[in-house]
């Protein structure tokens, strides 16, 4: 954790290096001209601005890309200058709090991964493409940003690249058009997006459209496995069906999933879309879990993201617990069997870790993952199914689009059993406090309400 150390105002502790004061950016435009046999990326960055403090200057995330000219409202700045990860501007006159303000910058360079506490992050090119894979902290490396978690905005990105391949980007394409053996397209994201969440996919992909339980689908692979993709994304319309009826309606306009031709080490999810490498679709199901994992952070974690990355259970415990729900609706093992094996296994290896503060260099650690399913297997024992339920659905749909922490977690559980004759509040908090801010692995939990998991999640959309 990041105790004794002072953390830049604007930035989050986990990330301190990221993240700008006085600023919050409610829209990017990108306009990316990428030639991929030279990793050359020419571009133009719109963002529409709001100033939270009084501004004489300000900073933006950009990781080693040269900046050409900055404008404000059209105007020339007073100034600019670069660091490895930062523009730092200085306007004509000084920005009053509350201003909404236009900034355009041109830059160009050749993008590469941002190291990390985690790994590299960022643009990487692939054997043949590109892949955009920004969490926790790599969005600088392709466009000036305020790369934190909780500053939230729409996109349009729209991307100029050799013809023979196929780009892909988050939420709504808008238009794809050809001159001179080179493509251009056009991708609109109208809700609001975390910068870690927005990616750049290029490949020589095929394409199929679909539509899974009444969501706009789209596949995107390489055509040489496509009766493996087909085969193992066979059940993501059921999966769909499930979600949708366990967490509720699916809270973007499409979902695409995208396979690489490399082999990646974890598949990843991006707004409104999701990644995975060769190596995951192998046409045998094994990655299963996995392909309802990315699909669930759709509604946690994308839809409902986190106001600072110390709260992340939040994005993977729960979409490690929408495997066991999934599991569960498709006649695998039981929420509760899965519950109990992964609690044994945290129990022989060490399952300590302070689950609403894990650090930054646990923030990844699989015990984040497993322990955040298992304290929502905990309310569910403690509250039953038709609760449970019920709160899951109230977090979407209260926090949609928005940020959340830990506390906001705890005060929804409080209100939901508010009402409910022998559920008190006090209890609730105590459990969850066992489980979220003491070190040590709880006991598994003794379930206090009968459950019926089946009738849960297929009865209630």
């Amino acid at each position: 954790m990041m105790r004794g150390r002072t953390v830049p105002a604007g930035s989050d502790p986990y990330v301190p290096k990221n993240g700008n004061a006085g600023l919050s950016v409610e829209r990017y435009e990108l306009e990316l001209d990428y030639r991929l046999t030279t990793n050359r990326l020419s571009a133009v960055a719109r963002l529409d601005v709001l100033a939270t403090a009084d501004l004489a200057r300000f900073t933006l995330d950009l990781s080693r890309l040269q900046v050409a000219s900055v404008r404000i409202d059209g105007e020339r700045v007073a100034g600019y200058s670069q660091s490895t990860h930062k523009l730092t501007v200085t306007p004509q006159r000084s920005i009053d709090a509350g201003t909404r303000f236009r900034v355009a910058v041109e830059y160009s360079g050749a993008p590469r991964p941002r190291s990390s506490t985690w790994g590299p992050v960022g643009w990487e090119e692939l054997a043949d493409g590109v892949i955009v894979a920004s969490q926790p902290s790599g969005a600088s490396t392709w466009f000036p940003c305020n790369d934190v978690p909780s500053d939230k905005a729409s996109y349009s990105i729209r991307v100029t690249t050799e013809a023979p391949y196929t780009v892909v980007c988050n939420g709504r394409l808008l238009s794809r058009t050809v001159r001179s053996g080179r493509a251009t397209w056009l991708f609109e994201q109208e809700e609001p997006t975390a910068t870690y969440l927005a990616t750049v996919q290029i490949g020589r992909y095929q394409s199929i459209d679909a539509v899974w339980d009444g969501v706009p689908g789209r596949m995107v692979f390489p055509g040489a496995i496509r009766r493996r993709v087909e085969s193992d994304l066979a059940d993501v319309p059921r999966m769909m069906e499930v979600f949708q009826r366990a967490f509720g309606p699916y809270p973007f306009a499409g979902y695409a999933v995208v396979v690489t031709a490399d082999v990646l080490e974890i598949p990843l999810e991006a707004q409104s879309l999701a990644i995975f490498g060769s190596n995951h679709l192998s046409g045998s199901g094994d990655w299963e879990r996995l392909v309802a994992h990315e699909l669930a952070h759709q509604w946690f974690g994308n839809a409902v993201g986190v106001s600072e990355w110390r709260h992340i259970w939040l994005n993977e415990g729960f979409a490690c617990y929408a495997e066991w729900v999934w599991s569960e609706a498709s006649g695998g093992p039981t929420a509760d069997a899965l519950a109990r094996e992964h609690h044994a296994v945290l129990a022989r290896a060490g399952g300590d870790i302070v689950l609403s503060d894990p650090g930054a260099r646990d923030m990844f650690d699989d015990r984040v993952y497993k322990r955040g399913a298992l304290t929502l297997h905990a309310v569910r024992l403690a509250v039953g199914d038709v609760l449970f339920f019920d709160i899951v659905r109230g977090w979407v749909s209260e926090n949609r689009h928005s940020v959340v922490s830990t506390d906001d977690f705890r005060a929804l559980v409080a209100r939901s059993c508010a009402t409910v004759p022998g559920m008190p509040a006090s209890a609730l908090d105590a459990l969850l406090s066992v489980w979220l801010d003491a070190a040590a692995l709880p006991p598994y939990p003794a379930a206090t309400v009968t459950t019926s998991p089946s009738t849960t999640v297929d009865d209630n959309r």
